[in-house]
């Protein structure tokens, strides 16, 4: 059996945080052996995402669930069913949208590279607001007719020139518009499992491989009933613009066992480390001439949650020979390998996905590209 080290395939400290990039996050071996469980036998595959869906929304406390390959595959689904609902024509016409409501509006300040999920099924997006501020006459201004829905990225809701999303659902849904929220890395905290939806979001998308910590080719789509049942239309296993966004029954029963075992975690122990390795690392890296530490926790959007203390480090190029790029591609390169991200002109530390103890490697190679 092939092996990381027969490929020549380093493995790292992921310092960065639930980047898909970097894999993600690591599974419990209890999800694992529910995935080899599944694998053993045959299954009907509507029936399987039909009764998981049952299972996870009376697990959240939701209307409904639906298992997806992904929060962008998720996005995808959802903007479809918005558009083109249970309508076998219309289903089957997608990304052709002519005749359809196929306007999505969406906040300038929302915009980001995941967007491009919805208008690969054929959304067309009308942008609203400015980098400075968003007002919610500009939302109602610019609903119409041909509006299928409005998109909300959590993640820009730390933005100050975005609306809140009581103020979206607020004007959407006086105008019988729905609201598909992407919160694909937004937890912890757990309760955001079922807040979004308790608020009135008519979708809310969750990645299944950040921190629940299932199958990275998982994601979980809560919400309204209709709406999620149509979005089953447009997946697979049917033959439509969802095929390739397939789910296999292996990674399904992996994410209904993540998610029971996230609801019963120690979320608190859990911070609580994190808080503890973070001050390991300012307190090592501190006293080291030429390297300024900060900790705390994100102001802008960036690797979600912004409920995980990060640690920033900034190098005097003079004192060190290096700047945040250089001791980024100096760190990954090196053994053990140590991923990291940058963050305006910093190094950012990122204890969410650092296994008990890794952050003494952390430190020790920081040490060693300083030279200390």
């Amino acid at each position: 059996m092939a092996s990381y080290e027969d490929l020549d395939i380093e493995p790292i400290i992921n310092a960065a945080g639930t980047f898909t990039k970097f894999s993600g996050s690591l599974m419990d071996e209890e999800v694992l052996d529910a995935m080899k469980a599944a694998s053993h036998q045959f299954v009907d595959v509507n029936e399987l995402l039909e009764k998981t869906g049952d299972y996870l929304s009376d697990l959240l406390g939701v209307e409904s669930a639906l298992v997806t390959s992904g929060a962008a595959a998720g996005m995808a689904q959802a903007t479809a069913a918005c558009m083109a609902g249970d309508d076998p024509r219309a289903i089957r016409s997608l990304p052709d949208t002519d005749g359809l409501t196929d306007e999505v509006v969406v906040m300038r300040s929302h915009r980001n590279p995941y967007d491009q999920a919805m208008r690969g099924v054929g959304a067309r997006f009308v942008e609203i607001g400015n980098a400075i501020e968003t007002f919610q006459w500009e939302l109602e201004a610019a609903i119409s007719e041909d509006t299928a829905a409005v998109a909300y990225f959590v993640q820009s809701a730390m933005l100050e020139s975005s609306l809140t999303l009581e103020e979206v659902l607020e004007v959407a849904h006086g105008n019988d518009v729905p609201v598909i929220c992407d919160a694909a890395a937004e937890i912890p905290p757990a309760e955001n499992l079922s807040k979004f939806a308790d608020m009135g979001a008519d979708v809310v998308l969750f990645s299944g491989g950040k921190e629940l910590r299932g199958p990275q080719s998982s994601g979980l789509m809560l919400g309204r009933s209709e709406i999620i049942a149509n979005a089953r239309f447009h997946g697979p296993p049917r033959h439509n613009i969802g095929r390739p966004m397939k789910v296999d029954k292996e990674t399904v029963m992996g994410l209904v066992r993540a998610v029971e075992l996230y609801l019963k975690e120690d979320h608190e122990g859990r911070m609580a480390r994190w808080e503890d390795q973070v001050n390991t690392l300012v307190k090592e890296l501190e006293p080291i001439e030429g390297l300024h530490v900060e900790s705390g926790l994100p102001a802008q959007p960036f690797c979600q949650p912004a409920t995980i203390p990060r640690v920033y480090l900034n190098f005097d190029e003079e004192l060190t020979g290096l700047d945040r790029e250089k001791a980024k591609s100096l760190l990954m390169d090196g053994e053990p390998s140590v991923a990291t991200e940058t963050y305006n002109d910093s190094l950012v530390l990122n204890p969410h996905m650092l296994g008990e103890g890794e952050e003494k490697l952390v430190v020790r190679r920081i040490k060693e590209i300083i030279g200390k």
